[in-house]
């Protein structure tokens, strides 16, 4: 079979939120032409084979593209998200990249879109269906949107033998349960382990019935504080405040988390256990209530085997049996956590630029890409943050936000877009800050005031990590 030639400006690999989020801000802000390769069936990434209950953390106004909008705009009346902004589930994510391609991209004319193809570097891939092969010739830039390779527990292969006739699955099966367990033994303790508990919790399972293994605890984040609407402003920006007070207040990195805590940034589990790990998580207030119903939290370190009667963990062994379902949460979202340039030579590789968020920061590696010149200059704006994994990171992770915001600060053009990004609340929402409201201004003065010095104690805390 003949292979076909194709020519485009950039060649983008994934149509996941990361790809689709950069290729959005390149056709608005300019005249390329774009092809974008990708092994599922219809954009989304990951979303495709996401457990059917799943939704987003953080409030559907912060995802998407830049120029279309996600959010419908209300509050949740029902449920453990009561109160704040809508969280849009799986199913509504990827009916909204559909549309995108559907009515905006591909009737632009400059996007040709290859789904169910298997990329192959040097700027082949060929079809999974017909086994026909492209070879593209790139003008400009081929972008990795695959680069953080986030892994779902549907294709997760776990880290554990798991021996015949133990009742196992991944937490996309639950909802196909038909007949009751004698119990539910839930495997992992971040956000995918959360959503099952809470799913079991919401379906009237009984606390007792759930065990929750937890190899390591994590500092988790509270929602209220990542709202995007302007009644939430003390809670939000409030937030970047007291962040900014914890810093500089404490004098030992313990010490730190104590006041993270106490004013309400990091939230924990159990009060009684400190912490190890920290991932970004986001829970409401609400939520963490109902999982504190479930007391038997088993903390033995990571599963290594399960037997039929018996779960084999790093610091011991629990009883089980085989009418016990044992649900598989244990993948990590994301698995690469290198970080390379953004920018190297003819290949723009998307990492986060601001903390939590990949998709703003696809956006603004886009931008960058489109407005500035100069592989230095590009990269010097992009300054990846470590995505987190152990509490501490919690540190490196602020200190790279911190330096990012102060340089995209220098710029008045970039001050400019970023304010009117839909994809970043946060800087309208300081900058649409009425001057006559006296308690929004004292909440940006704390910021200001507690700035220097907070960045002066992220020194210091980075040192002593080394």
């Amino acid at each position: 079979m003949k292979e076909q030639m194709l020519e485009a400006d950039y060649l983008i690999v994934g149509s996941g939120a990361v790809g689709m989020a950069f290729a959005d801000t390149l056709l608005t802000e300019t005249d390329a032409t774009i092809i974008i390769v990708d092994k599922y069936q219809k954009p989304g990434g990951h979303w495709n084979v996401a457990y059917p209950f799943v939704t987003l953390h953080q409030p559907s106004a912060y995802y998407g593209v830049s120029s279309k909008e996600l959010s419908k705009g209300l509050r949740d009346e029902v449920g453990l998200n009561k109160g704040l902004n809508d969280l849009a589930s799986g199913a509504e994510v990827c009916a909204y990249y559909d549309d995108v391609m559907r009515h905006q991209f591909l009737p632009s004319g400059r996007v040709q879109y290859f789904p169910m193809c298997e990329y192959q570097g040097e700027g082949r891939f060929v079809s999974m269906l017909t086994g026909e092969s492209w070879q593209v010739s790139v003008n400009r830039k081929t972008v990795d949107a695959t680069y953080l390779k986030t892994s779902v527990p549907s294709t997760h292969t776990p880290g554990f033998s798991i021996a015949d006739g133990v009742r196992f699955m991944p937490l996309n099966d639950l909802p196909k349960i038909d007949r009751p367990p004698s119990g539910y033994v839930v495997i992992g303790g971040g956000k995918t382990g959360i959503d099952a508990c809470l799913w079991l919790l919401e379906n009237r399972v009984d606390p007792d019935h759930i065990r929750w293994i937890v190899s390591r605890d994590a500092w988790l984040l509270d929602r209220q504080n990542t709202q995007p609407t302007d009644d939430f402003f003390a809670s939000t920006i409030g937030s970047m405040a007291a962040q900014f007070e914890a810093l500089a207040k404490a004098e030992s990195i313990a010490g730190l988390f104590d006041n993270l805590e106490a004013a309400g940034v990091l939230l924990r589990l159990d009060p009684e256990v400190r912490p190890s790990m920290f991932h970004g998580a986001t829970v409401s207030r609400q939520e963490l209530n109902e999982l504190r119903r479930i007391r038997n939290v088993i903390r033995l370190g990571r599963v290594e085997r399960l037997e039929k009667d018996a779960i084999i963990l790093e610091q011991g062994r629990v009883p089980t049996d085989t009418g016990q379902v044992h649900i598989d949460c244990s993948a990590s979202a994301i698995t690469n956590l290198e970080v390379k340039p953004v920018f190297a030579g003819d290949v723009i590789t998307p990492q986060t630029v601001r903390s939590y968020q990949p998709v703003f920061s696809a956006a603004f590696i886009a931008h960058v890409e489109a407005s500035y010149e100069g592989e230095a200059k590009k990269n010097q704006l992009c300054h990846v943050v470590p995505l987190p994994n152990h509490d501490t990171d919690w540190i490196k992770m602020m200190a790279g936000l911190m330096m990012n915001q102060y340089q995209w600060s220098q710029d008045k053009t970039l001050r400019q877009w970023l304010t009117e990004n839909r994809l970043d609340g946060m800087s309208r929402m300081i900058r649409d800050a009425s001057k006559d409201d006296a308690e929004k201004q004292a909440i940006i003065k704390r910021m200001k005031n507690n700035a220097m010095p907070a960045v002066a104690k992220l020194h210091r805390f980075m040192a002593e990590l080394g």
